[in-house]
């Protein structure tokens, strides 16, 4: 809600104590072949394998009885966790001869996918016909639905823990205000970055004109607002709240260091936390808070959350540079050409200082942007963003080990190497 929402910034309470040795449910190094996980899945099965070891595809250390769990002071270091991590366990080389697709991953919830897709349209509501039309553009754009899904998976995954058979009413409204969120978010950022594209559809305000897409991003979050208010629970109320701030302090950011060639990498991830990140990991959180797991598991979620976000973003501003417009489904190098400086653009600043010239000069001369472009995939930013992907990855898939094997930890776990296959 670009008028409604707080366009201060304000600091995340990270100050939580450091939590060490968090018990693990893994017991052996017995693998699990996906397919295997996913019959189990079909075949209506609830029950928790706690013969865990990791698949060949993931390389997962083996024999973990614990797990730990990293946190810090400051948003800074927090994100910007280069050097802590545990040894990288993820090898795309070493993948299934199938690649992982989005519709397996949501197999395990696909019905619970499709009562929320029911459900979405009607509950933002029919009291305005245009802004109902202009939601059902959004819905209705081809979205993965990732946000919700994964609210499912951590749900079913943490339920298991406290002998829940079913999810509860509130899993299910979170997953749908979650989605609610993600999409106002959308309808603005089109807004603000004067997108006319998205999943290859026109957006909301190149067909209804600025001022009803600005009212209809509002009245989602307004009614988003509302749900969450009747979930009741403070803690969840406190943690979505907090994620509508980091979506203007995220704009605020990339506002103020346009063209800016002094940006920081962790500079860089704080923005992309308050941007993508807070609500995948508030997504993740707050489905195991409604399990009722203990509160350092769900912790663990939010770090899952986070880290996988965090890999997501990191991806989405590689995949700028290596896809086409029409992959895409908006121009290419859209981010560059706007001057939002991301991970490939800031680590071949460090090598090609030409390249600071041209973005400096804000492509100022014919065909300045495309050497810029050339620059940033000659001079190695590419590869080392992927691995800058691959390290918060691997800390995602750190932060499952607490959980028991099942069809929903396999399915979180695809998700982390599904983001990182789309640069392969």
């Amino acid at each position: 809600m670009l008028r409604m929402m707080s366009m201060t910034s304000h600091n995340l309470d990270f100050g939580r104590s450091v939590l060490d040795l968090v018990a693990c449910g893994c017991s052996s190094s017995a693998s699990i072949h996906r397919s295997s996980v996913r019959k189990i899945a079909m075949t209506g099965s609830r029950k928790s394998n706690r013969g865990c070891g990791a698949r060949r595809l993931v390389c997962c250390r083996q024999n973990l009885a614990r797990c730990r769990v990293y946190s810090t002071k400051t948003p800074e270091t927090l994100l910007n966790e280069v050097g802590q991590i545990p040894p990288t366990v993820l090898n795309l080389k070493e993948k299934s001869t199938s690649p992982i697709s989005l519709a397996n991953i949501f197999e395990v919830v696909a019905e619970d996918l499709q009562t929320l897709n029911q459900n979405l349209k009607s509950i933002v509501g029919a009291e305005n016909p245009v802004l109902m039309s202009a939601a059902e553009q959004i819905f209705g754009a081809g979205g993965k639905r990732l946000r919700p899904a994964l609210v499912f998976l951590v749900s079913r995954a943490t339920a298991e823990l406290v002998g829940l058979k079913e999810l509860t009413t509130k899993h299910r409204r979170l997953a749908e205000i979650i989605e609610m969120i993600h999409t106002a978010s959308l309808i603005h950022d089109d807004v603000l970055d004067e997108s006319d594209m998205r999943r290859g559809q026109e957006t909301v305000h190149q067909l209804y004109g600025t001022r009803v897409a600005v009212l209809a991003g509002d009245f989602m979050f307004a009614q988003s607002s509302w749900y969450l208010a009747n979930l009741e629970n403070l803690e969840v109320i406190k943690l979505i709240s907090q994620v509508i701030k980091d979506f203007a302090s995220g704009e605020i950011k990339q506002a103020s260091s346009l063209f800016d060639c002094n940006l920081e990498l962790e500079e860089y991830l704080i923005k992309s936390y308050y941007k993508t990140a807070s609500l995948i990991a508030a997504s993740t959180k707050g489905a195991a808070i409604f399990s009722g797991v203990d509160g350092s598991l769900s912790k663990q979620m939010y770090e899952y959350g986070r880290n996988l976000g965090l890999s997501f973003q990191i991806v989405d501003d590689i995949l700028d540079f290596t896809q086409s417009a029409e992959q895409l489904g908006k121009p290419a190098a859209s981010d560059l050409a706007k001057g939002n400086l991301t991970a490939p653009v800031i680590f071949a600043l460090e090598k090609e200082p030409k390249l600071r010239e041209i973005i400096e000069s804000e492509f100022c001369e014919t065909g300045s942007l495309d050497e810029a472009i050339k620059l940033v995939k000659t001079s190695g930013g590419i590869e080392k963003a992927q691995e800058l992907a691959k390290e918060k990855a691997n800390l995602a898939i750190h932060n499952l080990h607490c959980l028991p094997r099942s069809p929903f930890r396999v399915a979180l776990e695809d998700m982390v190497m599904f983001n990182l296959e789309r640069f392969v």
